[in-house]
């Protein structure tokens, strides 16, 4: 019992350092592409999600999403008040960087939780990719529902402009995010579970 204890509690510490080193380290978590910040800090979140479980899987979502609103708030770009606070003066924003990335982890390891049993492997397929779509769905969304005239406003565009362009991203970048995630996920749970 102390044994697995101990290991998780190393795994635990393993990705949290593996985000805050993707964080740390330019264009590795965070890559600029124009006004967005395209990452990878899911992958790991997604990872800890069907390895360690749902509720550690949503506390590396917690750091993932602390770590959206500091770099968005000591390094903003034009969108960046939509994920801080200190920059919108809403709470809201803190909101949309933080929520989203919980569920990552919530959403991957419950999906994996809920179909292992009848197929391991499509389990972690499925949970690592609707993991993936929940953290660029909730976000983008949020953008939209919350801060949608002062994005559309920043971006240079009028609000009925707003969707459109945040479909476009969706099925571009979010959907792309969510394969190379899937992919990246898959290949280290398996070897992960095993050393579990």
């Amino acid at each position: 019992m102390n044994n697995q204890k101990t290991k998780n509690l190393a795994f635990i510490s393993l990705f949290i350092a593996i985000e805050i080193l993707m964080v740390m380290v330019p264009f590795l978590g965070f890559i600029p592409i124009g006004p967005l910040r395209a990452t990878t800090l899911h992958i790991p979140v997604i990872i800890a999600g069907i390895v360690l479980g749902k509720e550690k899987g949503a506390g590396i979502g917690l750091v993932f999403g602390i770590s959206s609103l500091i770099i968005n708030t000591i390094q903003p770009t034009i969108t960046s008040f939509v994920f801080s606070p200190f920059i919108s003066g809403s709470i809201l924003s803190a909101l949309i960087a933080i929520v989203p990335r919980i569920l990552i982890g919530y959403v991957a390891g419950w999906i994996y939780e809920l179909l292992k049993e009848k197929n391991d492997y499509l389990a972690m397929i499925t949970g690592s990719f609707l993991g993936s779509i929940t953290n660029t769905f909730l976000v983008l969304g949020g953008i939209y529902v919350i801060f949608g005239s002062e994005y559309a406003s920043a971006l240079g565009k009028s609000f009925s402009e707003l969707l459109p362009y945040l479909l476009r991203i969706i099925t571009t970048n979010g959907i792309l995010e969510a394969i190379v995630g899937t992919i990246i996920a898959v290949m280290v749970s398996r070897i992960l579970i095993k050393i579990k």
